[in-house]
């Protein structure tokens, strides 16, 4: 009985959220179409995205949501962790690398949702433009991207907030924002 105490809670429905945040973000079509660069950066960028995109949704949905999407946002920095560490990165130098993150974490959030609160593209299209492109001749790219993440707000705010909990996050198809339809 007392054991019980001691027994950690499974994070089963928060690491399924994770893993389609992250399947999400790893879309082929991100890489060859959107031209995102199919590198660390680029990948990691777009799981930024995307992850913003969902906790931005989660946000004033009361105190057990809010610890859901912590344990979702540790989840996220454990997983970078661990791919530092898998990299061969020392582990002096891991946790300097994990804060660095953090930070670009918290920039692009806020450049990002700014532009999303307001459904202004251009803007959004500027910030992924400087955060995500290596290339800056891509604009038509970053205007594709931006429709999508507003969209992709949009998508995520009609949806069930216990349905997102589960991790039942229904995205929509980036192939979509080809055409710019």
């Amino acid at each position: 009985m007392i054991l019980g105490l001691f027994r950690r809670r499974s994070r089963d429905a928060e690491h399924k959220t994770y893993c389609e945040i992250v399947a999400q973000a790893r879309q082929p079509v991100f890489y060859t179409d959107f031209l995102v660069p199919d590198t660390i950066d680029g990948r990691f960028d777009l799981i930024v995205l995307h992850a913003v995109l969902y906790f931005k949704r989660m946000q004033g949905e009361g105190k057990k949501v809010a610890e859901f999407t912590q344990d979702v946002f540790d989840l996220f920095f454990q997983d970078m962790d661990a791919s530092l560490r898998e990299l061969g990165v020392s582990d002096t130098r891991v946790p300097k690398k994990v804060r660095k993150m953090g930070e670009a974490f918290f920039g692009r959030a806020d450049a990002y949702m700014a532009a999303v609160e307001t459904g202004n593209a251009e803007d959004l299209a500027q910030a992924l433009g400087r955060n995500v492109y290596t290339e800056k001749e891509e604009p038509i790219a970053q205007e594709r991207l931006a429709s999508y993440v507003i969209a992709a707000s949009a998508e995520l705010t009609g949806q069930d907030t216990q349905d997102l909990l589960n991790g039942n996050i229904n995205w929509p198809d980036p192939a979509r924002f080809l055409t710019g339809n």
